[in-house]
C-alpha cells in the first residue's frame, strides 16, 4: 500500500483533533504598509497646478483609513503622513520590519510633451515587457538620485542605465501569485466601479519592490500630465473615488487569500465524510503551468507572441486572460520545463491551479503531500 493511502487511512481516524489544530493556523493578513511615493524635496511628477507627491499622499491616507474603518483589527503603517523625503530604501524596509502581509505604493504618472495619454496601470515586480514599462521604471527608481552616495546605498544601481535592470531577473517570483491576485483586483475596481480607464496590469524593475518580502504592488492612479485627468485626481471626489477603489480592491484580495489558506482544511473536512478513493482524486486535481502572457483582452492562440510554444491554454480569470503551457501535476517536471521556456518568455512563471482554480504553489503542495 502506497505512503498517501497509509496516511489518509491514518488521517481519517484521527481528523477530529486534527481540524481543530488546523483551523487555528489559517492565514489572516494583520499589517498593512501604505506608500505614499515621493515627498519633501522630491515632488515626483508635475502637472500643471499639482505635484504627484500631494495627489498620492491624500490617496494613500484615505486608503488607510476607508480599511481601518472596515477592518478595525488591521495595523495600518503608512511610511509617509506628511510632506517629507523617505529614501527609497527606507520605505520596502519599514514594511519588512513590520513584518508586513501587503505592501502597496501609490504614486501617479506623466508624460513629457503628451497632455492625451490617461489610465491607471498597476505594477507588480519583474522584467519589463515595454519601453513604456521601462520608463516607469526609470521614473520611479530616479528617486534616488535625490540621496548623497546613493551608488553605495543601492549596490551600484544606476537608475538612468538599461543595463543596471538585469539584477532583477531572479527576483520578480518570489511572491508574484499574490501579487499579481491584488494588481488584478485594483485595476478591475479601477476600470468597473471608479470607471478609470485601465491600462492593465504590468511589470517592471521596480526598486522599492523589489526589497519588499512580502506581496507588494505598484499603483499609479492616472497621469497628471493629461488636463482632464489632473483635475480629477486633484479633486477631493477623484481622491476618495481611487482610494475606495483600492480598499475594495484589497477587500477582495484579502477575501481571496484568506478563503485559499482554509481551503486545505476544508479539504480535510470532507475526506472524514467521503472514501480514500475521493481522497486520491482530490490530490490529482492539483496541477502547476507555467504562465507565459496576461492581458485584459484576448490573444489568438496562434499569435506572434506564443511563436515557439506548444499547446497555450487560456483561462479567464477575474477580467483577466492568463496564457500558459506545459500543465502537469509533477512540479519538478514544470521547474525543468521552465528552464527551456524562459528562452522564449524571460519572464514566466510558474503557477498551481486545484479544482481549475488558482492557488499559490505552497498551498498545492501541502495538498498533494497531504
Amino acid at each position: 500500500m502506497s505512503r498517501v493511502y497509509v496516511f489518509l487511512m491514518f488521517f481519517i481516524l484521527c481528523s477530529t483533533s486534527f481540524l481543530s489544530i488546523g483551523q487555528n493556523s489559517e492565514y489572516k493578513i494583520n499589517t498593512i504598509v501604505i506608500d505614499a511615493g515621493h515627498g519633501g524635496k522630491d515632488p515626483g511628477a508635475v502637472g500643471k497646478h499639482c505635484y504627484e507627491k500631494n495627489i498620492v499622499l491624500s490617496i494613500a491616507l484615505k486608503t488607510g483609513q476607508y480599511i481601518k474603518d472596515n477592518f478595525p483589527h488591521i495595523k495600518i503603517i503608512y511610511t509617509r503622513k506628511t510632506d517629507v523625503f523617505i529614501p527609497l530604501k527606507e520605505r520596502p524596509e519599514i514594511a519588512n520590519k513590520a513584518k508586513a502581509d501587503l505592501f502597496i505604493s501609490v504614486h501617479a504618472n506623466s508624460l513629457e510633451n503628451n497632455t492625451t495619454t490617461s489610465g491607471t496601470e498597476t505594477f507588480i515586480l519583474g522584467l519589463h515587457k515595454s519601453q513604456d514599462n521601462l520608463a516607469v521604471a526609470m521614473k520611479e527608481n530616479s528617486v534616488m538620485l535625490y540621496e548623497d552616495d546613493y551608488t553605495n546605498k543601492y549596490e551600484g544601481f544606476d537608475p538612468k542605465d538599461p543595463a543596471s535592470y538585469i539584477i532583477f531577473n531572479l527576483m520578480h517570483s518570489l511572491h508574484i501569485d499574490n501579487s499579481t491576485s491584488m494588481a488584478q483586483h485594483t485595476e478591475n475596481q479601477f476600470k468597473n466601479r471608479v470607471g478609470r480607464y485601465s491600462r492593465g496590469v504590468k511589470s517592471a524593475e521596480l526598486w522599492v519592490l523589489r526589497k519588499a518580502s512580502m506581496p507588494s504592488v505598484l499603483i499609479e492612479v492616472g497621469f497628471i500630465s493629461n488636463p482632464k485627468e489632473e483635475r480629477f485626481l486633484k479633486s477631493e471626489k477623484g481622491q476618495d473615488y481611487m482610494a475606495s477603489g483600492i480598499f475594495r480592491a484589497f477587500r477582495s484580495y484579502k477575501e481571496e487569500i484568506e478563503r485559499h489558506s482554509s481551503r486545505t482544511f476544508e479539504v480535510a473536512e470532507e475526506t472524514t465524510n467521503s472514501t480514500i478513493e475521493e481522497a486520491t482524486e482530490i490530490i490529482n486535481e492539483v496541477y502547476y503551468c507555467i504562465q507565459v502572457k496576461s492581458s485584459s483582452k484576448q490573444i489568438p492562440l496562434n499569435a506572434k507572441v506564443f511563436s515557439g510554444l506548444n499547446n497555450v491554454i487560456e483561462k479567464q480569470v477575474n477580467n483577466m486572460y492568463k496564457y500558459s503551457v506545459e500543465q502537469n501535476a509533477n512540479l519538478k517536471v514544470v521547474i525543468n520545463k521552465k528552464k527551456e521556456i524562459k528562452k522564449l518568455i524571460p519572464d514566466c512563471f510558474i503557477v498551481a491551479y486545484y479544482k481549475g482554480k488558482q492557488i499559490p504553489i505552497k498551498e498545492a503542495k501541502n495538498i498533494q503531500k497531504s
